[in-house]
């Protein structure tokens, strides 16, 4: 599924490209953001994870795992959208180094940051109408999504510190 949302991201990210009408671009680069914000985390963490030796159990669905790191008008919101998640074998997670647990988990909040926003950067750099715009937006998303992250206390970044043995 998140594989397709990516597919479908890029074809949404080229329809932009191909709009008639500012709306129809925004629109599409809205929906190709979107797409690639909810479908590049879990797969992140089995990307890099994999890569690193971690195994998962199985993927799971639902809110986000760090509320608190939204405001209040889109915490309501984000708890209850379908992130796509991953649970990892536990016995593959105690063999792993400390080092590339940090990785696994720093991956999927990383990738929610930079992929949706190299998406609005190709879409500007292809010339989307009011894509410059967005690509501010969406710049200003990243940083908020790894700031409120870093912050946090149960955020992927929360626990990569406590797999390097930092609270």
């Amino acid at each position: 599924m998140q594989i397709s949302g990516v597919v479908a991201a890029y074809f949404a990210l080229g329809a932009a490209r191909s709009a008639h009408s500012t709306t129809g671009a925004v629109v599409a680069m809205l929906a190709g953001w979107i797409l690639l914000y909810f479908s590049c985390h879990a797969i992140a963490h089995w990307i890099v994870g994999r890569s690193l030796g971690i195994r998962f159990a199985f993927y799971t669905v639902g809110g986000t795992a760090n509320p608190e790191g939204w405001p209040a008008g889109l915490r309501w919101l984000f708890e209850h959208l379908p992130f796509f998640g991953v649970q990892t074998e536990k016995a593959s997670m105690q063999k792993a180094s400390p080092m590339a647990r940090a990785i696994m988990w720093s991956a999927g909040v990383t990738a929610s940051a930079v992929v949706p926003t190299l998406g609005a950067l190709w879409a500007w750099r292809s010339g989307v109408q009011g894509s410059k715009l967005f690509l501010l937006v969406a710049l200003f998303w990243a940083v908020g999504t790894l700031a409120s992250n870093w912050t946090s206390r149960v955020g992927d970044f929360s626990k990569a510190r406590r797999a390097l043995g930092n609270p």
